[in-house]
This record gives structure tokens, sequence and C-alpha cells, in this order.
């Protein structure tokens, strides 16, 4: 079970509380149907104390935990602050020690808007990337000029520090964290329920410090460069093992111990992705689109569409157009 908790604060905004968590309940919720009803993620809310906490838009909320008794966690959020930081930044200050342990424990943390105003201030973004909401950046620059701040990236990440601009980025993280935590099939499901426009995918929109996948084997590099570029032709594992000189099982497992997936896997992930932007930006029919993802037959090409994203190509298409405006005929 993974262990998630919330900070409040009086001039947190709500959206940020709630969105979340809501993604992420979904998640645990159907990741437990595999496993007897289990819960899969526990979800706790933590404020200064453990009285009702009522916030800036006047929804008021009672915290599971005091900050200090927060057990280990495996994720901890920051919401964003409505309004000037600044205020919350120096209630926030006697706490911020606290983060910093868990920084240190290997919690991962998410800082929603000018939620990363507490991680600079901790110090924990110093000579790191990072982002904040746009109508922040000059004062966030001037006052952590030490932070490296990607003004054209909603999403930062940097270790297990990770920072967005906008309430509808930490539902793009939240996507990215549900598909490593209970595998694509829950992760897409999730995002159709909440929207299937919601997100870019997760590596298209942020900055990382990390080379791709987040490992250091020159090998499997290459591997996965050479599957993106011949993502649109019939391609086999024996190809590719004799392409870098290793034998097919070699490459299988250098392949799980750098990307956690095996190369095939990692081939439909890009399949799917690239069939998922044809779909959103050009006409071309399912056939057209298993062909240019190096499938001869549309039929299968429909049912790995639906094992990975919960419905059928054409469902997919329908949904993600579906609020484009059309002129009057």
């Amino acid at each position: 079970m993974y262990t998630v908790a919330t900070l409040l604060y009086p001039d947190a905004l709500a959206t940020s509380v709630t969105l979340p968590m809501e993604i992420l309940q979904a998640a645990s919720q159907m990741a437990s149907v595999g496993a007897r009803s289990t819960p899969q993620v526990n979800m706790l809310l933590a404020g200064p104390t453990q009285e009702l906490i009522t916030l800036a838009s006047g929804l008021t909320l009672l915290p599971d935990r005091a900050y200090g008794e927060l057990p280990p966690l495996d994720l901890l959020l920051l919401p964003a602050i409505w309004r000037n930081p600044l205020p919350t930044v120096n209630a926030m200050r006697p706490w911020l020690e606290k983060l910093r342990q868990f920084a240190s424990a290997g919690t991962r943390i998410c800082s929603v808007g000018t939620g990363s105003y507490l991680l600079a201030e901790a110090g924990l973004l110093a000579g790191q990337p990072a982002t904040t909401h746009w109508n922040y950046f000059e004062q966030f620059a001037g006052r952590y000029p030490a932070v490296e701040l990607k003004t054209r990236h909603l999403i930062t990440q940097s270790g297990n520090i990770y920072c967005v601009g906008s309430v509808n980025s930490i539902a793009d993280l939240m996507v990215h964290i549900s598909e490593e935590w209970f595998g694509s099939r829950i992760a897409r499901a999730v995002e159709n329920q909440f929207s299937p426009e919601i997100r870019r995918s997760f590596r298209a929109a942020a900055y990382q410090n990390e080379a791709d996948s987040s490992h250091h084997d020159e090998i499997i590099i290459e591997a996965q460069q050479w599957l993106r570029e011949h993502l649109g032709q019939p391609v086999t594992m024996e190809q590719l093992a004799g392409h870098l000189d290793i034998t097919p099982r070699t490459l299988n497992r250098r392949f799980r111990q750098a990307a956690g997936i095996n190369p095939q896997a990692y081939l439909q992930r890009l399949r799917i992705n690239h069939a998922r932007e044809l779909l959103k930006h050009s006409n071309l029919g399912v056939g057209e689109i298993a062909w240019q993802l190096g499938l001869q037959d549309a039929s299968y090409f429909s049912q790995l569409f639906r094992k990975h994203c919960g419905i059928s190509p054409l469902r997919y298409r329908e949904a993600v157009r579906g609020k484009l405006f059309k002129p009057d005929a």
C-alpha cells in the first residue's frame, strides 16, 4: 500500500487538494479489484493541528494528522497557495525542517503552482530545475536566484522533487504516478474517467534532470532510440538484439533492469502514444494508423489500444475531439 499525504494551510487552493487525491483514489479503487478489494492507497490530510481548517475558498476540511505526526510517506503533496504565497511561506517556516527530512528519506514531493515556494524556502530547489505559477515567475526568480526556473515547462523533476505550474498539470502528474504504481491499463482508465484530453504525456510536458527512463545503460538507451526510429516498421526483438550485437536474452534482462519493462512492452507503449496523437490530430482510419505503427492487422491494433487505454480507437477519437468547436455550416 502507498501512503500519500496532502498538507493543508489556510490559503491552499481547494482544487489542488481535491483533484490529485481523487485521481489517486480512483486508481486505488481500480487496482483493488485485483487485490481482493484491499485499498492500494492510504490518503491523509495534514494540518497544523487536527482541528478543522477553513481554506480561503470557504471550504472547511478536517485533517487526519498534524504535520508532526505524519508517518513515512510515498508521496507528499503541497497545494497551490491562493494569491500572494509569502504569508503562507512565513507561517509554514517552523515545518520546513520536517519537509527536508521527508525529502532526505526519499519521499516523492510534489508542489502545485506557488506551493513550490515552500520547496525553495526549504532549500530543496537550490541548483535544481523548478517551475511555479506563471504570474509569480518574476517574484520567484528574484527571491530564489539559485533555482533554475523553467518558465517553458509546466512540470519539472529533479530526483524525488516535482513542481507543476497549474492544477491541470498536477492531474497530468497524478496520471503518470498512477501508471508507475499500477500500470498503464489503470492509468488510462483513470485518465478516461476524468477526461481523456486532460493531459499531455508526462515525458512530453516535463523537464527532467535525468536521461530517458532515468537510467544510464548506454546499450539500452541505444535500443530505445532504435525502437523510436523504427516505430513504423514491423520489427522483432531478435532484429534489435542483432543490431546491438547482444543476445535476445541479454537484451531482455538489461532492458528490464534499466527501464523497468521489457523491450516489447516499451515498443507497445511507443505505438500507443503515437496512435493517440494520430487519432487526436489526423483523420486517418484505424487500418491506416495500424499500418503507420508497423502493425498489419487493424483488429490486433484495436485490441492492443483497448487493452492500454480502456476504450476503442474510435471512441477515443470521439472523446478527445468532443470539445472542439465547429463552424456553422
